[in-house]
Formats: structure tokens, sequence, C-alpha cells
């Protein structure tokens, strides 16, 4: 990695991120039907135990900036709101309608990027984007309850990701460390999440507890990554390779539960293929 450019690396580190994050959406789907912030608190402290344990091995130990504590708080309330509309979404309308509205999160992620960070988007960072969308969409076939309440909220869970992403960005920047970026929000989200999973706590079988750690290990490893590639990386740059997260969906499907793409989803595979392979091309030859 020492010998890579920081677009290769931010490339890199997001397609690690959304594998990552595809294995955490396996293991919540795993873990049965538990509350939302059920799942979310458990998806969050394990990356908060982690965290801990990083920074108390580090010279810095937890000594946080001053000056990050404005954004990190930012980071914190959207990332928050993103998983907790995503899972709650999930348990509302069909998991594949809730995927693709948080698959916006790449579209707000640059639209934040040129408002908070001054970044300039070509035309054809556009472009991508879009298309590798509509190769999403191939692959996930929303269903008429993507018109709803609950859907609206998906689509929030999708901007709250892409906002959460941009002030991850603008903290790498300013020099903050990615174990306290992490610490921080999953620390704010489970004290979000703790009232209410306390309110309505659905006891575990020990199957259901070590699926739901496996998904808080994901999730800190997802986390982990998406912070080094948003450190690297603009969002105009690397977000289309995001979209990886549905290929490895699908192959964890076909793994885990047996199920086959149609021929639909296969041209939507190639769509996201295709648009990330030219984005890679974008790049090299500029």
């Amino acid at each position: 990695m020492v010998n890579l450019n920081n677009k290769t690396k931010g490339i890199l580190f997001i397609i690690a991120s959304a594998f990552f994050f595809s294995l955490m959406s396996l293991f919540v789907r795993m873990a049965g039907d538990l509350p939302t912030m059920e799942k979310a608190f458990f998806r969050n402290a394990i990356a908060a135990v982690f965290a801990i344990v990083i920074l108390s091995r580090t010279p810095e130990k937890f000594h946080i900036r001053r000056e990050s504590w404005p954004d990190l708080i930012k980071r914190s309330v959207y990332g928050t709101m993103g998983v907790i509309l995503n899972f709650w979404a999930i348990d509302h309308i069909a998991i594949a309608d809730a995927s693709v509205l948080n698959k916006m999160s790449p579209f707000f992620a640059i639209i934040m990027s040129v408002i908070i960070l001054k970044e300039k988007v070509t035309g054809k960072d556009w472009m991508i984007v879009v298309v590798a969308f509509l190769g999403a969409v191939l692959v996930i076939k929303p269903t008429a309850g993507i018109a709803s309440i609950p859907a609206f909220a998906g689509l929030l869970s999708g901007f709250g990701a892409g906002a959460a992403y941009t002030y991850v960005r603008k903290l790498g920047l300013s020099g903050e460390r990615g174990p306290v970026i992490i610490m921080v929000f999953s620390l704010f989200s489970c004290i979000v999440c703790l009232p209410f999973m306390l309110f309505d706590f659905h006891p575990m079988t020990v199957t259901q507890l070590l699926i739901l750690l496996g998904a808080g290990m994901a999730a800190m490893g997802g986390q982990l990554t998406i912070t080094a590639a948003y450190t690297y990386a603009p969002a105009r740059e690397i977000s289309v390779y995001d979209y990886t997260n549905i290929l490895f969906t699908a192959a964890w499907g076909f793994i885990a539960f047996g199920e086959l793409p149609d021929a639909v989803s296969i041209c939507g595979y190639v769509i996201i293929i295709a648009m990330a392979i030219l984005k890679w091309r974008q790049q090299t030859s500029s």
C-alpha cells in the first residue's frame, strides 16, 4: 500500500468496506426477527469496543482534537440516522427496496462534498454514478412498496450515510485519527439506541448473539475501511466503487441461501462492473 497513490488506496479501501458491509448485512439477516434498535446497538457496540482497544494502544491514547468535535458530532448524528433508518426500512418494506434506497448514498456523498468541502464534480462523474445506480436497480428490482413512508425513511438513510461519509473525509483531511472517528460515532449510536433497546428488549439465543457479534465485527471492518477510503480520495473519485457491495451481497445470497441471479440481475452486475472499470480508466488517464 505504501507505493500506491491516494486514489488507488481510496478505491481499494472502499471496495474493502463494501465487502465488510455486505458481510454485516448477511449477519443482520441471519440474526432473525429482532427489534431494529437491538440490532443497531450491537452493530455499533462491537465497533466501539474495537476502536477503544485500538486507541488504548496508541501513543496519543484517547486524545481528540478540540476543533474536531463539531464535525465528529455531525458525523455521528448523520451516521446514526442512516443506520437506524436503514434497519427500520428493512423491517417494514422489502429488503430490495430498502437496499436500493440506501444505495442513494453515493449521490448524497457527492452532493454534500460539493456543499461542505467545495469539491468540483464533472458531468462524467455524475454520469458514471447514475448509470451504476441504474445497474443496482436492475439487481435489486424494487417493488411497488418503494412509494411509501418506510421507503422515504430508506431514502433518508441513504442521505444520512452520504452526509456522514462527507464529514469522515473532512475529519480525515484535518488530521483526525480514524479510530477516534469510529469510537465517537459508535458510542453516540449506542447511547441513542440503548433506551429503546431496554424498553423493547427481546432475549436472544446463543446463536443470535454470536451472529450479532459477527455483524458488529464486520461493521467495524467496514467503518475502518470507509474512513480510510474517504480520507485518501474525494467522493467523486471513489463513490462508484461502493456499488461493489451489490456484487458481494449477491455472492453471499448464493453461498448462504442458494439464491441464483436471473438475467436482469446479471445485466445489472455487468453495468456496475463496467462503470467501475470506466471510472478506473478515467482516473489512470488523468
